[in-house]
């Protein structure tokens, strides 16, 4: 049964199909879409989205340890996300609470944290881990700022292979992703043209363009403000379409960008970093290489399936361990999206709106009794991460 569209469940929302005549669709940039770009593009916070920054939909008063080590500010202030965490947990009596954005080390208080995307060799493809420091240890973390900003530039230029399939056109690609969606001609031709206005506005304002904005999200954002204009399930098709033509990209995307999983391992432990695999049900096979880590991440909104299975595997691996060796720990990650938060809420979406800082289940009980038998639970894991990052 084909999975009900986004447009069905928002309020108000036009069901009647409705798609544009390509006549009536420029291929130059208009006055209203460099009005438009310059929303999208923008990271400054009108009062009304720092109020959803500080807002969360519900709260947790009777959660007393906050845990929370995978989680991206993007373009939110700290200081409100801070007035957010407060509102979340008014009964909180102990934080561990490190930011992980893509590939930028960023700070909140005592701790600073990233989420890296690198190379591992063995297995041929692209992994990720979250680091973790002491704040003011990244006095010294020059060289792995370097890598960081070498690959940092994979995402904007992501961005712009991404347009390029779309734009050239490379048929291989587009022709994949019209026959997987059921995009007709209208359809990829309507995108095509958006785009061209987009690759426009980017020449003409290169220089006042903030690079947080350079994303692959930048088209999606784009055609969710075109909704006023066209139909919903248009739109929709639309970005089925998108999604489908991204996937292809990331695909085939070089792997030279990254740096291998052991160098960055090695900086960051130089470091003193802490190192958790995110969302392990994506990276199956790096559990099979051992690196030098700090734990799992066995539950995520992502990555839920397996949560009970993998910390019994985990509890084993610890079991049969060198006794000298340190124990792997059992991680969550809420990763949650700030970014998302300060949307307008027709535009968001709904499963990753729903995400919110520290907020995992570590009570749930399925997943205690496991923990219960790998004789892990939130408190120890924060007492014993907190003392390896102070060590």
């Amino acid at each position: 049964m084909p999975a009900t569209p986004l447009s069905a469940l928002r309020p108000g929302a036009r069901a009647a199909w409705s798609a544009p005549d390509l006549d009536s669709v420029p291929c130059e940039p208009t006055e209203a879409d460099g009005q438009r770009f310059a929303r999208i593009v923008s990271v400054d916070l009108s009062p009304e989205q720092e109020l959803r920054a500080v807002t969360p939909g519900q709260t947790h008063p009777k959660q007393r340890r906050v845990l929370a080590l995978h989680w991206h500010p993007e373009f939110v202030p700290m200081p409100l996300i801070a007035r957010r965490l407060d509102a979340l947990f008014p009964g909180a009596e102990e934080r561990l609470v490190i930011p992980t954005q893509h590939n930028e080390l960023t700070s909140f208080g005592d701790y600073s944290g990233v989420e890296v995307d690198c190379y591992s060799s063995g297995f041929n493809q692209k992994i990720q881990l979250l680091l973790h420091f002491r704040t003011e240890r990244l006095e010294r973390a020059h060289t792995l700022r370097q890598m960081l900003r070498h690959t940092h530039k994979y995402r904007s230029s992501q961005l712009f292979e991404f347009m390029a399939a779309i734009l050239e056109p490379r048929q291989e690609i587009v022709g994949q992703a019209a026959a997987q969606t059921g995009a007709d001609e209208t359809t990829v031709e309507y995108v095509r043209r958006n785009l061209m206005r987009i690759d426009a506005l980017l020449a003409a304002r290169w220089d006042d363009v903030p690079r947080d904005s350079l994303k692959n999200k930048l088209l999606a954002h784009w055609f969710d403000t075109l909704r006023a204009e066209h139909s919903d399930p248009f739109i929709d098709r639309v970005q089925t379409y998108l999604r489908a033509v991204k996937a292809l990209v990331k695909a085939r995307f070089s792997l030279d960008y990254f740096y291998r999983a052991s160098e960055v391992i090695e900086e960051a432990r130089a470091l003193g970093a802490g190192i958790v695999i995110p969302h392990p049900e994506q990276f199956w096979p790096v559990l099979l290489a051992e690196y030098d880590v700090d734990g799992w991440e066995v539950w995520n909104p992502q990555s839920s399936r397996y949560t009970a299975f993998l910390v019994s595997v985990l509890h084993e691996r610890n079991r049969c361990r060198p006794r000298s060796g340190r124990p792997l720990m059992v991680f969550m990650g809420d990763d949650t999206h700030m970014g998302e938060k300060v949307k307008d809420p027709a535009f968001r979406n709904p499963e990753k709106s729903a995400r919110e800082i520290g907020v995992q289940p570590w009570d749930d009980m399925l997943v205690r009794k496991q923990l219960i038998l790998a004789s892990m639970d939130r408190a120890r894991v924060m007492a014993e991460y907190r003392a390896r990052l102070d060590g």
